[in-house]
């Protein structure tokens, strides 16, 4: 489920992170830059490159035999390797395609009937294969309808006002939206809340097709008849098995039924080629469409809204549970085993998947070979070091989430960090995470040397940042990078993590730290994202040639994996935290003061990003009819518990650097006991308005914006969406969350100075 990683990933990911426990350093016989210079030196990208061809060989889609067949030989080299590794099944609600179909039965260019396969491409005998999924998109409601068709764009809130400024509506109708500009997931919600019968994903060619690059096979764009699928569930409500929200899907497991899983949608819904949708759109009356609605088909875009073209729809799948399988494989600590660091990528995909997710896979299988060869050459982890192979993540994060949620308890224990990697590709570093880790993931990119540019992965990242900034129309997001990386005592910004990866259950329902690595920007994969073309032949071509940053993914992943499982302090910078939190309460507080001054018209912008054009009795808090002028809200609680967080993290952080080194090992004991839990008091067990799995006050996705994260969810989305007691409420809760967190450092702050 990999989200492109270019530009604006790197300014909205801005950059890096870290962890704690009871520290120990590594063997005297060996200082840890020697260490991480052995491990460097087994880092093969060309053995990688062997490993992705292997896997990648056939389609990888949960159920499919080459997906467990990949599980299996995961497992099978961890083993060889030295791990105890082992697979863990689980079973989940994974709809399958029974049949599908996508006819215009009325219009110019009727009767026409819509591919919804890939053909293959010469030159590359992958795309050969038999066994990939047709056009689908998972946890789409079934249904066969017939309708008039209405194009809205990108299918985001502000293109629903602007058709009904047309006078255009889709309600009774099927909404054909392009992909871009939001989540894929939110293209048929949202279409459902204003009442359509339907929905239809195209990827235009502007967005990744010819108006970007040559078409595959000659360049990396997408070909006309490539199609991206995907997952649909309403995942900002809670991931994972729709039908065990909270539990792990196992066998004994209590499941609801699935009429009344929420994160199922009603509607019927398909991904369609570009070359597909240029009949469709062409068939097309109504009004011209915006300059902002127009793509790089040669036709003129409207938008529909008549009788002119009719599309028949209809999608029956197979809602059958499927078993999937998680590898898991251990390097028990040799002085603290119950301290975990974990760390995890996917292995299926929606077809063959190389570039997402089997570029980190091999990422990560040759750290876990690096390490097996260091422990046989003497090393031994003071920590467990605790690999992960995820499956089913594709369609909703389901093998990570399953087994987070079947092992909650124990992880709350023993995790300390969760690492995670997606796809991967050339370019430049960028990671997401929890803020106290940001000055730790700065000092592990320095000293992972870029292979393109010689320099450190950091400073060519802080280049690209200060580049970025001085282009023109940067936003101010990127003149606000570009200012700080200008200054280099300072850290390059950790980005927060909104959701579309396996590190969710971990930070947003357990409570545990998590950081997200990865490099980007330059290879070229959106153009065959979640299609037959993902394949080892365009991986190796137009994403990464010759692997070198697969393998430097490797050396960054595993350098931190090594310095947490053997450092001998916390390495947390608690003030970057506070920092980052003060100014996530600013922004609010902007926000709040933007909200009162709104008029009748912006209110209504704000009501389609939230419910009030809905009539969906799953989200709570409908309500159609005009704003009143906001309240003011009264911030002080959060203000005191954002200041007082602000001084115990600076008194924790300056006791630390002056007294760590010499504290003694009953200290450092307690200190640990007092570390370890401080993320999960960021949780309440109310969780947020709406969708109580998400308890992380501080993180979590946006409700309407998918994969980005939204900061101080319960305070910002409550303002966002005009629920001012719900706003009033969160302050509160947030400020309690936030003061215990602060309280808790200033225990830990008493045991370094000798309590």
């Amino acid at each position: 489920m990999n989200r492109n990683i270019g530009l604006a990933a790197l300014l909205s990911a801005c950059a890096i992170g870290a962890v704690s426990s009871a520290w120990a350093a590594p063997p005297p016989a060996m200082d840890s830059k020697a260490l991480e210079a052995k491990f460097d030196a087994q880092i093969n990208p060309a053995e990688m490159g062997t490993w992705l061809k292997l896997l990648a060989a056939e389609p990888n889609h949960v159920g499919s035999v080459h997906d467990k067949t990949n599980a299996e030989w995961i497992a099978a080299q961890l083993k060889s390797w030295g791990w105890d590794a082992k697979i863990e099944a689980f079973d989940v609600l994974y709809p399958t395609p029974i049949s599908e179909a996508l006819e215009l039965v009325g219009g110019p260019g009727a009767p026409f009937k819509a591919t919804l396969t890939e053909p293959p491409v010469p030159g590359d005998p992958a795309t050969n294969t038999k066994d990939a999924l047709p056009a689908y998109v998972a946890f789409q409601g079934d249904g066969d309808v017939t309708a008039p068709l209405v194009y809205v764009n990108y299918g985001m809130p502000e293109d629903y006002l602007a058709l009904e400024r047309m006078g255009v509506s889709v309600k009774g109708k099927i909404a054909i939206a392009r992909y871009g500009g939001g989540w894929r997931g939110l293209k048929p919600l949202l279409a459902q809340m204003h009442g359509a019968a339907g929905s239809i994903i195209y990827s235009d060619p502007k967005d990744d097709g010819y108006a970007t690059d040559d078409v595959y096979p000659k360049g990396a764009a997408r070909p006309p008849q490539g199609f991206q699928r995907g997952s649909v569930a309403d995942m900002p409500l809670y991931p994972g098995d729709p039908l065990t929200p909270g539990i792990g899907s196992t066998k004994g497991a209590k499941r609801i039924d699935r009429k009344d899983a929420v994160t199922i949608l009603k509607i019927p819904c398909l991904p369609i080629s570009y070359a597909d949708a240029q009949v469709l759109l062409a068939a097309l009356d109504g009004p011209v469409a915006p300059a902002n609605f127009r793509g790089s088909l040669p036709i003129t875009y409207h938008v529909g809204g008549g009788e002119a073209a009719k599309v028949h729809l209809a999608v029956k799948s197979d809602w059958s549970q499927k078993t999937i399988y998680d590898v898991v494989g251990t390097l028990k600590g040799s002085e603290a085993p119950n301290d975990w660091i974990v760390r995890g990528n996917h292995h299926d995909g929606w077809v063959m998947g190389a570039s997402d997710p089997l570029s980190g896979q091999i990422a990560l299988l040759a750290e876990a070979k690096a390490f097996g060869g260091l422990v046989k050459a003497g090393w031994k982890p003071k920590r467990t070091i605790v690999y992960t192979s995820w499956d089913a993540e594709e369609p909703m994060l389901l093998g990570s989430t399953e087994w987070a949620e079947t092992h909650a308890d124990e992880l709350k224990a023993k995790a300390i960090v969760y690492i995670n990697s997606d796809g991967n590709g050339r370019g430049f570093f960028r990671a997401e995470g929890s803020h106290d880790f940001q000055h730790f993931v700065n000092q592990v990119a320095a000293d992972v040397k870029d292979p393109e540019t010689g320099v450190s992965v950091a400073e060519r990242a802080r280049a690209r940042l200060q580049v970025a900034a001085s282009e023109p129309g940067a936003n101010e997001q990127a003149k606000a990078a570009g200012k700080i990386v200008s200054d280099p005592g300072k850290d390059i910004p950790l980005g927060a993590l909104g959701s579309g990866s396996d590190y969710s259950a971990f930070l947003q329902h357990l409570g545990l730290a998590s950081i997200d690595f990865g490099y980007g920007g330059e290879g070229e994969s959106g153009g065959v994202y979640h299609s037959l073309y993902d394949d080892y032949e365009h991986h190796s071509r137009f994403v990464d040639p010759g692997f070198a940053y697969d393998a430097t993914l490797a050396r960054t992943v595993g350098r931190a994996v090594m310095r947490l499982a053997d450092t001998d302090l916390p390495v947390q910078r608690y003030g970057d935290f506070a920092d980052t939190v003060a100014g996530y309460l600013d922004e609010v507080k902007k926000l709040a003061d933007t909200r009162r001054d709104e008029g009748k018209t912006q209110a209504r912008l704000l009501a389609g990003k939230a419910y009030a054009l809905a009539a969906d009795p799953t989200h709570p808090h409908v309500d159609p009819t005009p704003f009143a002028q906001s309240p003011a809200l009264d911030f002080a609680a959060l203000e005191g518990a954002v200041a007082k967080l602000k001084t115990s993290s600076k008194a924790f952080d300056t006791a630390l650097a002056a007294k760590g080194e010499g504290l003694a090992k009953a200290q450092r004991v307690k200190l640990d006991a007092v570390i370890r839990p401080l993320d999960q008091i960021l949780l309440r067990p109310e969780g947020l308005p709406g969708r109580p799995w998400y308890m992380n006050m501080v993180y979590a996705p946006g409700r309407f914006t998918g994969y980005g994260a939204k900061t101080l969810p319960g305070v910002r989305e409550a303002i966002e969406e005009r629920r001012f007691e719900d706003a009033q409420k969160y302050v509160g809760i947030t400020a309690q969350a936030l003061t215990d967190y602060a309280a808790n450092l200033d225990k830990a702050t008493a045991i370094v100075n000798g309590g």
